[in-house]
């Protein structure tokens, strides 16, 4: 099967081998469409062939990006003439030294690189958060190459663009359009004579990632709008960053309406409930995306999750402070830890409790005593122990990256 009978079947049918089958990584090159390339990657390599020299939209990571130039090199002859980022993100910019390092050992122009204005603000942010990034990518992706990519050697664009911007190489016309979503310097590349969308993480094969726990704001109602955008443009190619392509205008207009409808319902309930007073606690446990759609192929919650975009809706319109006083001005962790200790007579008596809770089902509660045995008895390696079993126990029913890294660090300490 092709990529694209792949997806039409998924799609079409509601359901999926496995989440590999759906999110391509393994290096190979496919041909999409005349003069449309594909090297499937953590972030896939996309290309347009044009009389002028190829159009690179995004270059993945550095370990992907030897292997895209080849592909390329095989494909198609014309130099990398453009290189466009759909935004900032280390997995869609990290290659792109590998394109500009050919070109000047081959003798050719530097390749143009464009991107949202908004890219160079994020590449100033991650320099001044290089150390903090490196932690949170080792705890989210367990180790690997995303914790290194954070030392300052970025590929910055040479032209940057605001709202829309019109792009012509060698006879193909491009779009490039700013939308917010995961990111707030967004970039859709939309080619109309091929009714060919270049999405980005727009649409991504996974509930939207709007919700991320450990990363920067994420703009839910946005990027809901950004994907009835989308629909509006009447694609018959939907070419995204990460998973499968799609092909087929009602096709694309449903997994994007879908998906704008599961955030829409987000932001509605969960802003509901905020004019009504609720605390955010309340609302984490309230608001839901209905299953249905939570079933489909396309919106699985193995990446992100509901919960944590409510509590990034929260965070956008209502700031830090989650409605219960007590977490204000907070005592230090470890002191509410010892007290509650003290009361339940000693912190193995709270890890024993963790542990049963655990057995009974009950990890969300599990976990709070299990914390607070552990900080409240930080060298006993008993205490230390249980509270390690419960964890590993959530982790390993979570469905999410996002809790699943967290939640594996959290039993290794």
């Amino acid at each position: 099967m092709t990529l694209l009978d792949r997806s039409a079947q998924y799609i079409d049918e509601g359901s999926h081998e496995g989440q590999q089958s759906v999110q391509p990584m393994d290096g190979s090159f496919h041909e999409i469409a005349d003069r449309i390339g594909m090297v499937c990657a953590f972030s896939h390599i996309w290309s347009v062939a044009t009389d002028e020299g190829l159009v690179v939209i995004d270059t993945s990571l550095p370990v992907f990006a030897p292997g895209a130039r080849d592909h390329l090199r095989r494909w198609n002859s014309h130099p990398v003439h453009t290189i466009v980022y759909t935004h900032g993100h280390v997995d869609h910019v990290g290659g792109a030294g590998v394109f500009v390092d050919d070109a000047r050992e081959q003798g050719r122009p530097t390749p143009r690189v464009l991107a949202h204005k908004a890219v160079q603000q994020r590449f100033d942010r991650y320099n001044l958060t290089s150390g903090y990034n490196q932690v949170i990518n080792r705890r989210q992706f367990g180790g690997g190459g995303f914790a290194d990519l954070f030392g300052g050697k970025w590929v910055w664009p040479n032209a940057t663009y605001a709202t829309t911007l019109d792009l012509e190489v060698g006879g193909a016309s491009m779009q490039l359009i700013h939308v917010q979503g995961e990111t707030d310097d967004h970039t859709m590349v939309w080619m109309p004579q091929e009714r060919a969308l270049f999405s980005g993480d727009m649409f991504a094969w996974v509930f939207p990632n709007a919700g991320n726990p450990q990363k920067a704001q994420r703009y839910p109602a946005e990027w809901a709008a950004a994907l009835r955008q989308m629909i509006e443009l009447r694609p018959a190619l939907l070419l995204p960053a990460h998973g499968l392509p799609i092909e087929g205008e009602q096709r694309i207009a449903g997994v994007l309406g879908a998906s704008a409808t599961a955030l829409e319902g987000l932001v509605a309930d969960t802003l509901e409930m905020m004019n009504a007073g609720a605390r955010l606690d309340d609302i984490i446990h309230q608001v839901q995306v209905p299953d249905d759609l939570l079933a489909k192929p396309y919106l699985r919650p193995v990446y992100d999750e509901p919960e944590f975009v409510v509590r990034n809706i929260w965070r956008l319109y209502g700031g830090w402070y989650d409605g219960n006083p007590a977490r204000l001005k907070p005592a230090p962790d470890h002191l509410v830890a010892a007290e509650v200790a003290r009361l339940a007579g000693g912190a193995a008596a709270l890890a024993a409790r963790a542990t049963d809770l655990s057995e009974a089902g009950d990890m969300r509660l599990a976990c709070h005593l299990a914390e607070w045995a552990g900080q409240a008895a930080p060298e006993d390696p008993a205490v230390l122990e249980l509270r390690a079993e419960v964890y590993q126990k959530r982790r390993d029913q979570e469905q999410s990256l996002m809790a699943r890294g967290i939640y594996n660090e959290a039993n290794k300490t």
